[in-house]
Formats: structure tokens, C-alpha cells, sequence
């Protein structure tokens, strides 16, 4: 018996990376998967349909059930497809993951329309758009009195919510917007038994990742590798069970480590009575409340990979990140 037995799941970008190996263990635990990805490069461009369909012969062939979707999250036909396939397919649809995305990093002087517009349209509008139909036939069948567990698991990433990495000004901000998107979805969806929750895998080894600082550390084959794109499937899985009472949360995965996230907390304050402030006066005040230095934040993300210099050190580095970049 496995924990998703009877469970049909509709997984985006499940074609390689961290999607790959949700599919295949959703499989293992007894789901019927729809394999969606259109087999794009990393940036979006192209297409191979042979990339999903390598993915559902994999489940097929260790007996597990699977078909295979290669419309675009971008599209928002395409994303009503997808949810129609998952029914033509398993004739239900209880689980939704929303991992599809590209990926076109650039340094924001840099950045064109197009890079930015791309990103925003796969991570942030694919997101949305799969969850919509999805919730929309959910809706429909608890009006009709099926009352059943479902799940969206939406995915974003450490670069926006926890790790400010130059060059993803896009990048960073579909996932931040995500993550919004996973709390408003979870009270609207309640109604309908429907629960959303959000993963954020952090420094996992896949395409997208080449390049990072410290992403090409393998270990040896016979020990745990928590930079693998598996380490993030058993937390998705388990949000997407029956029993799983979660919901409205974001969890950051790192390795074998699973992190509660708070969002944008409130931190400390200054005010004053019943009187506007004079520019004078906040200089004195803003500037003595404790506060984040995003260069230190983003030299402990890494894990020092940027190094453990000063800041004028780390901004050195950032420089010739983003020169080397373009």
C-alpha cells in the first residue's frame, strides 16, 4: 500500500529535475500521474515531446500508471487541457503540482522584455492557471456533493524568498509571487476541501542550477546527496496525502532539512504620536532599528560559496557574477 494510493495527480514540469523525481515518486506510492512538460529548454525555447513520454515508459515499466501532457502552463488552453487529460486518462483529479518553469537570468539593467515577460508567464501565470481549472472543476464536483481531499502543491524557490541571488530579478519574483499565491489560494479554496501548500527547494542539482556556487559537490555514490532533486519529493508527497492536515504553508527543503517559513514578518518598529514624521527624524530612526544586510543573508544562503569576506569583498563577487553573466 502505498501513501497515495487512488490518487491522481496532474505534476508541470515533471519531464527532468526536481518534477522528474516527483513523478516517479508519486508513481511509487501508488498515483496515477499525468506527466506534463513540453520538453523545453531551460530557457523556454524548443520542445521534445519525447521528454514526457520518456518519463511515463519509465512508470509504465515499473508498474506503475502514467500519461503523458506536453501543452505549455503559459497557455491557458493549454492549462485546461491538462486537467481534461488527467479525467479522460484516471477520471478524476485530486492533486495538482505545480512545478513547471524556466528560467532567463540576467542582470536587471540587462534584462529584456522578453526575459522577464517569459519567466513571469511559465512560474508565476502557469502556476495560477493550471490551479484555476483544476478549481474549478473541483468546485463543480463538491456542488454536486463529492466531498474529497484535494491538494495543489505549488513550488517556488529559495531565489526570492530566502536566497537574493543576482541575475533573477524575474526569476525571484515569480517564485516570491507564488508563494503569495499559495497563502490567498488556501483560504479561498478551503470551501471546497482543497488545500494548497508551497515547497521551496534550495541548492538542488538540476540544469537550472549550473553555475551556482557549490552546485557541483557530488558525494560518493553510496551516501546521501542533498543537493539530489529527490530530497524535496517526500515532502510534496506528503502534502499531497489524504491525511495531511496542512495547508496555507510554505516549506523551504534543503537537503534532509524541512524549514516552516513566516513570509514577510513583521519586524521591529518605530512610531510616533498622532504627528507626521520630519525626513530628519527618520534618518536618527529608521537607521538604528535592527535590519537584514542582504550581503551577509546572501553569503549564509550559500553556505559562504560567495565567500566570508567583507561586504565591499562579496559585492566584488556579485560584480563578477553579473559581468560574466551579461
Amino acid at each position: 500500500m502505498g501513501s497515495l494510493d487512488g490518487r491522481v495527480a496532474l505534476i508541470t514540469g515533471a519531464g527532468r529535475g526536481i518534477g522528474r523525481e516527483e513523478a516517479l515518486f508519486f508513481a511509487a506510492e501508488g498515483a496515477q500521474v499525468v506527466v506534463n512538460d513540453p520538453g523545453v529548454a531551460a530557457d523556454g525555447t524548443g520542445g521534445d515531446a519525447g521528454v514526457a513520454a520518456a518519463v511515463v515508459a519509465e512508470i509504465i515499466d515499473a508498474g506503475g500508471q502514467a500519461v503523458a501532457n506536453i501543452d505549455s502552463v503559459s497557455s491557458w488552453a493549454g492549462a485546461e487541457r491538462m486537467v481534461e487529460t488527467a479525467l479522460d486518462a484516471f477520471g478524476d483529479l485530486h492533486i495538482v503540482v505545480n512545478n513547471a518553469t524556466v528560467k532567463g537570468d540576467r542582470a536587471m539593467v540587462n534584462m529584456t522584455e522578453h526575459e522577464f515577460d517569459d519567466v513571469i508567464a511559465v512560474k508565476l501565470k502557469g502556476t495560477f492557471a493550471v490551479s484555476h481549472f483544476a478549481a474549478r472543476y473541483w468546485r463543480s464536483r463538491f456542488a454536486a456533493g463529492g466531498r474529497t481531499d484535494r491538494a495543489i502543491v505549488n513550488t517556488a524557490s529559495g531565489s526570492g524568498l530566502l536566497n537574493p541571488l543576482p541575475n533573477q530579478t524575474n526569476y525571484a519574483a515569480a517564485n516570491a509571487g507564488v508563494a503569495a499565491m499559495t497563502v490567498v489560494n488556501a483560504l479561498e479554496l478551503a470551501r471546497y476541501d482543497v488545500r494548497v501548500n508551497c515547497v521551496s527547494p534550495s541548492m538542488a542539482r538540476t540544469r537550472l542550477t549550473r553555475g551556482v556556487p557549490g552546485m557541483d559537490s557530488v558525494p560518493e555514490s553510496d551516501r546521501f546527496d542533498p543537493l539530489h532533486p529527490v530530497t524535496s519529493a517526500p515532502v510534496v508527497a506528503y502534502l499531497a496525502t489524504a491525511e495531511c492536515p496542512l495547508t496555507g504553508q510554505v516549506l523551504s527543503v534543503r537537503g534532509s532539512s524541512v524549514v516552516v517559513n513566516h513570509g514577510w514578518s513583521r519586524g521591529a518598529q518605530v512610531s510616533k504620536e498622532d504627528m507626521l514624521w520630519t525626513v530628519g527624524e527618520l534618518a536618527h530612526a529608521l537607521t538604528d532599528l535592527p535590519r537584514e544586510d542582504q550581503f551577509e543573508k546572501l553569503s549564509a544562503a550559500l553556505g559562504g560559496a560567495l565567500g566570508t569576506g567583507g561586504r565591499e569583498q562579496l559585492q566584488q563577487m556579485i560584480n563578477a557574477m553579473l559581468d560574466a553573466q551579461g
